[in-house]
């Protein structure tokens, strides 16, 4: 496959960018030895939120308040409207399970956040809309439902029977292959993000889409010990007299120099199942968006993703990228230049992590021929501006 790959270099100070069930930042065993850690899904999301910020109207939503979402899009249509949250229960339980969790809107969520564009939820609505049959079901249901309510057990019984039967009725008309038919019938033209994240769909596996990205987690090219951070918060309106912090506590942080490691799959990245409907020129501006946010983005600067980004700022920029385009092959690595955990005292930490990624990087093209022999082209990031970076790779999306 054709591919690209990004080896990244970048330094943190002081923070705490991806945390772990106890707020103590991620670590894990490398080379024999602890280092810091940053999950993939992590840096993934900052990179679909600032992506966004370019491509506006090719994000998709992960969001388990699919019910409401279709409510919403089914209140347009002429379906009775006291039976739309039922059917968009109905249509949600084809994609995930139905909740007993209600959203803001009192709407049932799903079990599981599904990965979304706008499109694929217009195309459910308009569906359900569009099966006249459906819409003399749901008319049945609404008359079974206002039936007056009695304190006979006979005529409850019948009562709960008829809304029954409604409901059997109408989702003879909502199924899995209706509404996965529906999803299938619009393009990812609205949403970039699905194509390079990909999306799994336990329920309806043929609505799955495997991501045209592979993220590595990315790791500290050198042995790292969290360390506490004590600190005590004074209480303004305590009296004078009354010595001591009003609160005192401790947080984990640490600071690294990371490896990370992101390829793309530009075969798949212009399939018809991916990103095929668009024109190259819209491909080459997804990809650069994609690229630019991929080097710039930060753990924790998008809403609801804090990884103490005020108390700890971290946002810094790559100090090195190296970019490579392949003809053919699967993408390599070059982690292992850090099995051996970097260590120096006359060059920074970074300067030896560029050397050692650069040592790695030429060792591997001598001995496996065919590394050098499939390479389209490669670009470094402080060699060339970032502009001079992208139009080098850019020019390689078809």
């Amino acid at each position: 496959m054709k591919h690209l790959e990004l080896h990244i270099l970048q330094s943190f100070p002081v923070s705490c960018l991806n945390r772990d069930d106890l707020n103590s930042p991620k670590t894990a065993i490398f080379g024999g030895v602890q280092r810091a850690r940053v999950s993939s899904q992590s840096w993934k999301r900052s990179i679909r939120e600032l992506a966004a910020t370019w491509l506006p109207n090719m994000k998709g939503q992960r969001t388990r308040l699919v019910v409401g979402a279709l409510v919403e899009r089914l209140s347009k249509s002429d379906l009775p409207k006291d039976a739309l949250p039922k059917l968009a229960e109905m249509a949600a339980a084809q994609i995930s399970k139905i909740d007993s969790k209600k959203d803001k809107g009192g709407f049932k969520k799903v079990t599981t956040l599904c990965f979304l564009s706008e499109a694929e939820l217009d195309s459910i609505a308009t569906a359900i809309a569009a099966n006249t049959d459906l819409k003399k079901a749901a008319d049945s249901l609404l008359q079974a439902r206002v039936l007056p309510e009695s304190d006979e057990e006979k005529k409850r019984d019948e009562k709960k029977k008829k809304i029954e039967k409604a409901e059997k009725e109408c989702e003879k008309h909502i199924t899995q292959d209706s509404i996965g038919k529906a999803i299938r019938s619009v393009q990812l033209k609205d949403a970039a993000d699905i194509a390079l994240f990909g999306r799994m769909v336990a329920n309806d596996p043929s609505l799955t889409v495997e991501g045209a990205t592979m993220f590595s987690h990315a790791l500290s090219t050198h042995k790292v010990d969290n360390e506490l951070d004590f600190f005590a918060a004074v209480d303004d309106r305590q009296p004078d007299e009354e010595a001591g912090a009003g609160m005192t506590g401790t947080l984990e942080f640490n600071s690294a120099v990371y490896y990370r490691f992101v390829a793309i799959n530009m075969d798949m990245f212009k399939d018809e199942r991916h990103l095929g409907v668009l024109t190259q020129d819209e491909r080459k501006n997804v990809m650069k968006a994609f690229i630019k946010a991929t080097l710039t983005a930060v753990p924790g600067m998008g809403k609801n993703n804090a990884g103490r980004r005020n108390s700890m700022n971290a946002f810094t920029l790559p100090g090195y990228v190296l970019g490579i385009v392949r003809s053919q092959g699967h993408p390599v690595q070059l982690v292992n230049a850090f099995e051996k955990p970097v260590w120096t005292k006359s060059k920074s930490v970074l300067e030896t992590s560029i050397e050692r990624l650069c040592e790695e990087y030429n060792h591997l093209t001598s001995t496996w021929e065919f590394l050098r022999e499939n390479e389209l082209t490669s670009a470094v990031i402080p060699e060339k501006s970032l502009g001079q970076f992208l139009d080098e790779v850019i020019k390689h999306v078809d």
